[in-house]
């Protein structure tokens, strides 16, 4: 869908006839998510037939092995009949905090400490690391102008290798711009140490959950066409009142609980 066209959604008088064309467009562009979904696994398919190997497909598509063979269930037809005994896919039900307990925020990774105490083989990769324009969201998060470039850090999550969870964390340029938040790779020990590193004290957070339809892309990843998606967005505030760090998480809804409690004591960005 190109821009003109969500601009004529956009300027529809009526509320009702712009929300009705808003799902028109939608249920267009997961159905488009579908096909070229399908047209991907036929080609990777294709590849190996040809004699390529998983690994040089991936190193083509710039995705790990693991990621190719989603990519090929992800496409798969539905009304294909078993050529044997099938498994049924694991259900994955993970817990996701809010807000987070300070030890699993400072810990190395918060999914990987959530998942583990949970009993499930956690896995996770990241997907982009660079700037990008902000979107409405996280401009207003960090107080920018919308479209205005940020640092992004972009990770895919899995659990017992069911795709959960999409996190991506934001910063201002004038926060990541030159140092350790835009280097390739994930930052250690933690991210919060890095932040800290560069001055920054915590001040207080505000966690914001809305649900949603998925974007075409996150729908792929995550692998939940015609299903919703949980948003969790923390922002983290320094002691200066600058808004260091944007943290939006994208959760499968039907695979996550989300747990709200009360937590005493220091907190984290």
């Amino acid at each position: 869908m190109d821009v003109g066209t969500l601009h004529d959604i956009a300027v529809i008088p009526g509320p009702l006839d712009r929300a009705r064309a808003a799902s028109a467009a939608m249920a267009t562009l997961q159905g488009q998510s579908v096909e070229l979904s399908r047209i991907r696994r036929a080609a990777i398919i294709e590849a190996q037939e040809l004699g390529m190997r998983r690994d040089d497909i991936a190193r083509h598509l710039g995705v790990t092995p693991g990621r190719v063979s989603q990519m090929k269930k992800a496409g798969a037809p539905s009304h294909q009949t078993p050529a044997g005994p099938v498994e049924p896919r694991p259900r994955v039900l993970v817990e996701r905090a809010i807000p987070t307990p300070p030890s699993v925020r400072g810990s190395e990774s918060l999914y990987l400490t959530e998942a583990a105490r949970q009993g499930l083989r956690p896995e996770r990769e990241m997907l982009f690391i660079g700037a990008e324009p902000a979107g409405e969201h996280v401009a207003a998060a960090l107080r920018v102008e919308p479209g205005e470039e940020v640092m992004a850090r972009r990770k895919m999550f899995w659990a017992d290798g069911v795709p959960v969870r999409i996190a991506t964390s934001y910063f201002r340029l004038d926060v990541a711009r030159g140092t350790r938040l835009e280097k390739e790779g994930f930052v250690l020990p933690t991210l919060q140490a890095a932040i800290e590193d560069l001055g920054h004290r915590f001040g207080h957070a505000v966690e914001t959950l809305i649900s949603r339809p998925p974007t075409p892309r996150e729908a792929d990843l995550l692998e939940v066409p015609g299903e919703w998606v949980v948003q969790v967005l923390r922002v983290s505030v320094s002691t200066a009142d600058v808004p260091v760090h944007a943290l939006e998480t994208v959760c499968a809804a039907g695979r996550h609980v989300f747990v709200v409690g009360q937590v005493a004591g220091f907190d984290h960005f």
